[in-house]
């Protein structure tokens, strides 16, 4: 009976543990452009336009609205591990460029190298001006409101409105 409950015990143990382990495994995403590299290779600067680039890899992610027409296919690849965000591990981003007759004039290919990852400060954005204490924040205006020539109630000259009225 004793060894029953000892194995009883252990497959329990065993089983949390298992559980626990489970929800530390990262979840993969895929988002935006499926990249098949034998698409990508069949599209040749000065031979492909608009429409055979289009047959070929489909409609683009998005298309440059100012200068040079590019077309651009972007796809992302990020694992997430629990309680974490999202953080990407492989980034395509296909850039198909065209002369003013619409054709294909190159092509360019890159990837997480060109992304920049910016770290805020503390979640605090930075201003102009002088930091303000806590104190300061909480009665930094007493006595400002409604002072005369503030714009204010109270005073004198003028009312405070935008119309001055």
């Amino acid at each position: 009976m004793r060894v029953y409950k000892r194995l009883v015990v252990g497959a329990a143990l065993l089983g949390a543990g298992l559980v626990t382990l489970s929800g530390c495994a990262s979840i993969k995403d895929h988002r935006g452009y499926l990249v098949d590299q034998a698409l990508v290779d069949s599209v040749q600067p000065g031979i492909d336009n608009r429409q055979s680039v289009e047959r070929a890899l489909g409609r683009p992610t998005y298309v440059a609205q100012f200068g040079e027409p590019v077309w651009y296919y972007v796809a992302i690849d990020t694992r997430q591990a629990a309680f974490t965000r999202p953080r990407p591990y492989q980034e395509t981003v296909l850039k198909v460029h065209f002369d003013a007759a619409g054709n294909v004039s190159r092509i360019e290919k890159t990837g997480l190298e060109k992304v920049v990852r910016l770290d805020p400060d503390h979640h605090k954005t930075p201003t102009l001006g002088r930091n303000r204490g806590f104190l300061e924040d909480l009665f930094g205006n007493i006595g400002t409101v409604g002072a005369p020539g503030m714009g204010g109630g109270a005073g004198g000259e003028g009312g405070g409105g935008p119309n001055g009225s």
